[in-house]
């Protein structure tokens, strides 16, 4: 009897790629996704005539309950979130409803109708945010700067309580960065690559970004999806940090990014006044804009991944540089537009 794994947030980056993982290892997926006026499956419009979509909604109980009973799932992967980091705090409430209490949410279904069934909770990195140590590792002490950050800690913290409460299988992985051709437009690194893509095609409006000197540790979301599953094949659960070891500035992400596209950025200015200048025709490409600084920053995330690593078997593949060059490649290909 193959296993059957049931997925929230299954239309987002992650649940894309762990439903081409769990399908190709042959399990029958479940994916939950709330209604709405226009249905858009966003990232797993593909899979379609392989996976069966359910109604439901985090903040209801008794919709993740009837889920779980036609789903019957053998795994449940929790990546449902109010995920953009700078949307948190003009929704702050909002936020905690989804990633804090919602997780309690689809705790309760999975112990009520099938309390042998494994679970995974996305936790992140963010919920280190005023790191205390470098690297950041699961022993490290948590300082969230953001209401998407405090959430999340929440969802994680009722995850090992609901562990060692219920005795679940029940466990975080709190993974790093994690960007590829599939994340949100909303993101830092997606909005660079089509930038860099529509300047490609000819458009010559500069970039604007926030904090180029924060640091994060970049890796391939296909390579996350894999430590998520290897998470619920361990004898006994517990929570690991996925990450690269290896941390770069936006700065650093710009500069390949437009590099794969040809251009050659120089730096001049400091602070709110820094601009990337393109070498070869003098124009300003990027700059900044203070309108995109977070209220409290995270100036650096660096992730160790020796625990995975040793425990898990879980090495990531693809490198910081093929990262951005597949995100660059794949939006020059979509033709995007000049605007």
């Amino acid at each position: 009897m193959a296993k059957s794994a049931l997925i929230t947030g299954i239309t987002g980056q992650d649940g894309s790629y762990l439903s081409e993982f769990l399908l190709k290892k042959g399990y029958r997926v479940f994916g939950i996704m709330r209604r709405k006026s226009e249905l858009n499956y966003g990232n797993v419009s593909h899979l379609l005539d392989k996976i069966t979509i359910l109604d439901g909604d985090m903040c209801d109980v008794n919709s993740l309950i009837q889920a779980m009973k036609i789903s019957q799932a053998d795994e449940v992967y929790n990546l449902a979130a109010q995920s953009f980091v700078a949307s948190s705090w003009s929704q702050p409430v909002f936020t905690g409803q989804v990633d804090a209490i919602g997780v309690t949410n689809i705790l309760d279904a999975l112990r009520i109708v099938k309390p042998e069934a494994r679970f995974y909770q996305a936790s992140t990195s963010e919920m280190f945010g005023l790191v205390q140590e470098i690297p950041q590792r699961e022993t490290t002490p948590f300082y969230p700067r953001s209401p998407y950050a405090v959430a999340k800690l929440y969802g994680h913290w009722i995850t090992v309580n609901y562990r060692e409460s219920y005795d679940l299988y029940a466990c975080s992985g709190i993974l790093f960065n994690h960007e590829s051709e599939r994340r949100g437009q909303e993101f830092v690194t997606r909005k660079i690559t089509m930038h860099v893509a529509r300047a490609y095609h000819g458009d010559k409006t500069p970039l604007r970004l926030g904090n180029m000197s924060a640091k994060r540790d970049w890796g391939h979301a296909e390579d996350y999806v894999e430590a998520m599953w290897l998470l619920l094949q361990q004898e006994t659960p517990d929570d690991y940090v996925i990450a690269t070891g290896e941390t770069r500035t936006v700065r650093e992400f710009v500069e390949k990014a437009y590099a794969q596209a040809g251009f050659n950025l120089r730096w001049e200015g400091e602070g709110i006044n820094e601009k990337g200048i393109n070498t070869d025709t003098g124009e300003i490409m990027v700059c900044v804009d203070e309108k995109f600084f977070r209220p409290a920053e995270v100036e650096l995330l660096l992730g160790c991944p020796e625990k995975a690593e040793a425990k898990l078997g879980w090495k990531r593949k693809v490198s910081f540089d093929e990262l951005v060059s597949r995100m660059v490649k794949h939006d020059i290909a979509q033709g995007v537009a000049k605007t």
